[in-house]
């Protein structure tokens, strides 16, 4: 297999950890390059949730990579065959990067189907059992640009044996082994990059183990699988990837999976990832509810203590705020969003975050979208979804600015509160 094309520049390395740089050779031609700290841009077969692609383009800076995931994909493989000429024409989709993971991140992946040569992703039609062949029948299929290696990834839960996960590891270790050899044996994935990933549950031996294993292997980057919001407290995951990064090269990428609220990608960028799956938004949206919290590091003293009023006067109501997301249910609200269906919205004529520049928050207020989603109008996933997105990279970017400049202190501070916590509460 020939030397991976991707190649990470970092431009300076934050408090031990925090990585600030550009991946670059990303596609077949390598024109791409993607910012990171980053995020890819999450779809549904191709397609961002409830947005055309024109629709889509409305969004400046979106990043240049597109997650599609086998869960979507696999149980239209024989259309795909038919076709001939890949995923990326079929859906559309032109001028991006294609990568495709195993899981849809925003969807529970059912446990117990994994063995020594299978493993299962859960389609519209149920499930669907891949051993390695037909996972890189899949891919060749596909043609995607870069795809996550087969993976056993059941490890996440916390009453998981020892002897359980260490067979995670020797499984997934094989399963890379498998696909590499098929990889470098097949015509129709030249150029095409494959990541490594990285198991080993809440034992941090074995993370150590996967993490220096995997890296021996000629892999372009590594996907840190098992860290699911819903699989551990943020201090544990912190730890673990820490111990996980001092094993990997400095010039390869670290995805994270499963990990999109933004307190949790603040705590794992200082601990060494670079990327992210951006499912977060289409979760929010799906709620019903908006991003609208503060990430701004040179904010306006006078117009912050103007919203600061104007939010207490909203709030007045007594509703309690928003509670933190539990470890085991991934559709409760967060202290970022708003709940938009809530009655107080319905005379509320600010834009869904102040300062926000998307289409919906320049041209549609809070109590329009209240109006949208109590009667069910389609047109309320569109908007929520726009301004969701971009609110999202927004953060992504102000996440980069305050790495180059040493206010990632501050950015903490606004985005936590400063006692801490997650004090945004709007609700």
């Amino acid at each position: 297999m020939a030397g991976s094309r991707i190649k990470l520049e970092l431009s300076r390395v934050v408090q031990g950890k925090s990585r600030l740089g550009i991946l670059k050779g990303l596609g077949r031609t390598g024109q791409h390059s993607l910012e990171v700290p980053g995020c890819l841009l999450y779809t549904h077969f191709g397609t961002v949730p409830h947005l055309t692609q024109d629709t889509l383009h409305t969004l400046s800076n979106l990043p240049s990579v597109t997650q599609v995931t086998l869960s979507n994909i696999a149980e239209h493989q024989e259309v795909l065959e038919e076709f001939k000429d890949g995923f990326k024409k079929f859906s559309g989709l032109h001028d991006t990067v294609l990568y495709c993971s195993l899981h849809d991140p925003a969807a529970p992946c059912p446990s117990g189907y994994t063995t020594n040569k299978t493993v299962s992703v859960w389609g519209s039609g149920g499930r669907i059992e891949l051993t390695v062949a037909k996972f890189m029948a899949l891919q060749k299929t596909l043609q995607p640009d870069w795809y996550q290696s087969m993976a056993d990834g059941e490890t996440w839960q916390n009453n998981t044996s020892r002897k359980r996960v260490r067979k995670s590891v020797d499984r997934t270790l094989a399963h890379l082994d498998e696909c590499l050899l098929l990889h470098q044996n097949s015509q129709e994935l030249e150029g095409v990059e494959v990541f490594g990933v990285v198991e080993g549950g809440d034992i941090l031996e074995e993370r150590v183990r996967s993490a220096r294993e995997t890296a021996k292997r000629p892999v372009a980057g590594f996907c840190l699988d098992g860290l699911q919001t819903r699989a551990m407290d943020q201090a544990l995951r912190t730890q673990l990837i820490a111990a996980m990064t001092k094993e990997l090269p400095e010039d390869k990428p670290r995805l994270l999976q499963g990990v999109g609220r933004p307190d949790e990608v603040l705590a794992c960028v200082e601990a060494g990832v670079d990327l992210f799956e951006s499912f977060f938004p289409f979760q929010v949206t799906e709620r019903g509810c908006a991003l609208s919290f503060s990430f701004d590091i040179s904010p306006d003293p006078e117009r912050a203590v103007l919203e600061l009023n104007d939010d207490e006067r909203h709030t007045a109501g007594g509703t309690q705020p928003n509670g933190d997301v539990t470890l085991d249910d991934q559709t409760q609200m967060t202290s970022f969003e708003i709940n938009l269906k809530d009655k107080r919205y319905q005379d509320d004529f600010r834009p869904l975050a102040e300062g926000c520049g998307c289409y919906c928050c320049e041209n549609h207020q809070r109590a329009y979208l209240h109006h949208l989603l109590v009667t069910n109008e389609l047109l309320a996933g569109v908007l929520l979804m726009i301004h969701n997105t971009a609110h999202y990279n927004g953060f992504f970017s102000a996440l980069r600015e305050a790495m180059a400049n040493d206010k990632l202190d501050l950015l903490k501070r606004q985005l936590l509160g400063e006692s801490g916590g997650q004090t945004e509460g709007k609700e």
